[in-house]
């Protein structure tokens, strides 16, 4: 089943195709290389989501609810057919399966990305939203742990911008747009060594902790 998004169409059909394959083979590389599923997406326009709510409270960022997700391990064939099925979607990853999510303002997270490599510590994928955003991808079960890991840790009383998400949420994927604000970016992006097997938060909040609380998140 297609759809169609309004006001949000290309011009020439060469730019359009070449979009698109580009989209399928993108799909591909998350599910075929990465071993994450892939959920079709809404888009934004103007503040208009793609869905036709005129209501819509996350336009541009929330699955289509007619769209079947692409599994992880899906093959280029696979994808890239799966994918033709509904033309103009964005990219989500559904998270809480292979990975959650620690999600701070974009700032502190370079700050504290920086910080993390020169103390060699385990790094998964880190995205950044065009909403200044910083996602970190960690261990499944960080979002359900994280307050008591907060507590142990001293930080359970501090006014931190800092959340975990978890299951039954989903992320924009590189290199889609967010809710028409652009596109989202890799500041670390997947590897094999760590796609499949992030880091769990607990050796990374720390120093997200420190790092927000020294210069305030928002």
């Amino acid at each position: 089943m297609g759809f169609t998004i309004g006001g949000i169409r290309e011009k020439r059909s060469g730019s359009r195709r070449r979009g698109r394959a580009a989209e399928g083979t993108a799909v591909a590389e998350y599910t075929g290389l990465w071993g994450w599923a892939v959920t079709p997406g809404a888009r934004a326009s103007d503040g208009n989501c793609s869905c036709g709510d005129a209501g819509c409270v996350s336009p541009g960022a929330h699955p289509l609810d007619f769209a079947d997700e692409v599994p992880a391990g899906a093959t280029l064939h696979t994808a890239a057919r799966a994918w033709a099925e509904v033309p103009g979607a964005s990219m989500l990853l559904p998270v809480g399966r292979s990975f959650d999510v620690l999600d701070v303002a974009e700032l502190p997270g370079r700050r504290a990305l920086v910080r993390m490599e020169r103390m060699g510590l385990p790094l998964g994928p880190v995205a950044v939203t065009p909403a200044g955003r910083a996602q970190f991808f960690v261990a499944p079960g960080a979002a359900a742990g994280l307050p008591q890991l907060l507590y142990r840790m001293g930080w359970d009383d501090a006014d931190l911008d800092l959340r975990a998400l978890g299951p039954g949420t989903h992320i924009t994927a590189p290199p889609s747009d967010q809710g028409g604000l652009g596109p989202v970016r890799w500041l670390r992006p997947p590897a094999l060594d760590t796609a499949a097997a992030p880091p769990e938060a607990r050796l990374l909040l720390g120093t997200l902790a420190y790092i927000c609380h020294r210069a305030p998140c928002g």
